[in-house]
């Protein structure tokens, strides 16, 4: 009777991973940098301190929703700000209406000399990239 339902069940994991789709169309998003608009920060930071920073961007249409920010350190003080958004390529229909929209994260002052943020706001005429910037002073 053991010997019938492990058959039974062997017989029956092997169908189940027969009948799955091995044939993968590729992901249905990708990945986009989106406009950031305005930043709110404070006017000064204090030293081993973590602040909110709160950033407006653009969505560009209804496909597309927050992902996340990619803070990189250009130099010991200066961040580059890049607010990343997830691009469904599944739906045919989207609203093409830009709609702005709010997300924050968290940043530790660890240098006790100015920040400098650059926040992206896209790509210009010549392909150069194209920031706003914002210094914050250390006390």
């Amino acid at each position: 009777m053991r010997r019938l339902i492990f058959i039974c069940l062997t017989v029956s994991l092997l169908l189940s991973a027969l009948s799955c789709s091995l044939n993968d169309d590729g992901p249905n998003f990708h990945f986009k940098p989106l406009q950031i608009t305005s930043a709110v920060l404070p006017d000064s930071f204090d030293l081993n301190e973590t602040y909110q920073i709160t950033v407006n961007y653009t969505l560009p249409d209804g496909c597309t929703g927050f992902s996340g920010f990619d803070v990189t350190a250009a130099d010991t003080t200066i961040r580059n700000v890049v607010a990343f958004g997830i691009v469904r390529t599944d739906q045919e229909a989207c609203i093409t209406l830009a709609t702005e929209a709010q997300a924050s994260f968290n940043f530790i002052c660890l240098y006790d000399e100015p920040y400098t943020f650059r926040f992206w706001q896209g790509e210009g005429v010549d392909g150069e990239q194209e920031y706003f910037e914002v210094l914050v002073p250390v006390y």
